[in-house]
């Protein structure tokens, strides 16, 4: 599958390269953050015990027994104990794997049984950090069990599968696999309803599956933006540089362009280019050159919405890969000024060159006001019958 984790923009005949440090905006999906189970006391040592064990391959193999069991406490405790062992000791996943867990563990995903199934999705989550055990994981039929757990299962469940699907997909022959079981939209709804792990995880795995393609027209027909949009809009949620580059990759697509100013997304980039930090400002003018690089009508809106000030403002203090793509942006304006004085005043001021709502949040709307008061004194743009003009001095 063709991917595209890094995103390059070439213009006149010059390379620029997508901003590079995007690992430290994804924390790695930690193992088993749902809390611990409570068990009685003779059940703590035997565990404890076997943790601080050399060899604690005795009670492995009980438990990957106890795991087929006909009796469902005995699986919920098999599975909660091989849980607790995969995390607490990195060497125990290799083990368990190897005593055969994997398929059994896959089976207690399916249960109708809400906890079991949790307890099922967190063990297997648990393996899946071993790379060792990813590819056995995936080809012993887990990617769909966990779709489901995904879509159906408790939030904690819901959670940890978009952690275990991330995990999987660091294998590129999985992601397509993950994105054709249905794990895209789930993903997406969790972005948007789930708590704040919740949001983090799908934002993570989403940024892994999305690297190609046919998983990026999945995200967009499940509606991405939306949540996309409204979390970089909200500094609050500590979700704009995740969210950011998700998009970063999203937009890639015509498709992904469009519902991006549909859903008020320019308005939110402009303002983060304002007040983000360094690299917030630098993924949003890398993600504005993208949605701007054919579209005379969205660079109008890009303009319309202040973005000038702004961007001279980082050309003159942001980093030197900042700098280059502000340059760019300053060659699309000039040549876009020669193109709006063009054209009559009352094409501006119909539907036809310019759309007059681009729907979106409130806090975009809000963003635009503020900024149009704030940029007043630098440029003057007319909203109404005149064709946008700027007293920027290149």
């Amino acid at each position: 599958m063709e991917t595209e984790n890094r995103v390059n923009f070439t213009y006149m005949g010059t390379s620029y390269g997508d901003v590079d440090d995007d690992s430290s905006a994804f924390s790695e999906c930690n193992s088993d953050r749902s809390g611990e189970f409570p068990t009685a006391s003779s059940e703590s040592r035997r565990l404890l015990m076997a943790c601080v064990s050399e060899n604690s391959d005795d009670l492995i193999r009980q438990l990957v027994a106890d795991l087929e069991s006909c009796s469902i406490d005995d699986q919920k405790q098999a599975a909660m104990e091989i849980r607790l062992l995969a995390k607490n000791k990195s060497e125990n996943r290799l083990k368990i794997a190897k005593a055969g867990a994997v398929k059994p563990l896959i089976s207690l995903i399916s249960s109708s049984d809400p906890q079991v199934q949790e307890y099922g999705v967190t063990a297997i989550l648990n393996l899946s950090l071993c790379d060792e055990n990813k590819q056995l994981i995936a080809s012993s039929g887990a990617i769909k069990p966990l779709v489901r757990s995904l879509k159906t299962g408790t939030s904690t469940a819901k959670e940890n599968a978009a952690c275990a699907l991330l995990r999987l997909s660091q294998l590129e022959e999985n992601k397509i696999l993950i994105g054709r079981s249905g794990a895209i939209p789930p993903l997406v709804s969790l972005l948007e309803n789930g708590g704040v792990r919740g949001k983090k995880d799908a934002s993570t795995a989403l940024y892994s599956l999305c690297s190609g393609k046919e998983n990026k027209i999945r995200a967009v027909q499940a509606g991405v933006m939306k949540p996309l949009v409204e979390l970089m809009a909200d500094f609050s949620s500590n979700m704009v540089d995740k969210s950011a580059y998700v998009m970063s990759l999203l937009v890639t697509l015509s498709e992904a362009k469009t519902s991006l100013v549909e859903e008020g997304g320019i308005p939110v980039l402009v303002e983060i280019i304002e007040v983000g930090t360094q690299r917030q400002k630098e993924i949003a003018v890398a993600i504005l050159l993208q949605v701007c690089e054919e579209s005379v009508v969205y660079r109008t809106l890009v303009a319309r919405e202040g973005a000038i000030p702004p961007l001279v403002a980082l050309s003159q203090s942001g980093t030197n890969r900042a700098k280059q793509k502000v340059i760019i942006f300053r060659f699309f304006f000039l040549c876009l000024w020669s193109v709006i004085e063009s054209l009559p005043a009352a094409d501006m001021a119909g539907n036809e060159i310019i759309p007059r709502s681009c729907g979106g949040t409130d806090r975009a709307s809000a963003a635009t006001k503020v900024r149009q008061r704030r940029c007043k004194s630098v440029r003057c743009v007319s909203m109404k019958s005149t064709p946008p003009t700027t007293c920027l001095i290149m």
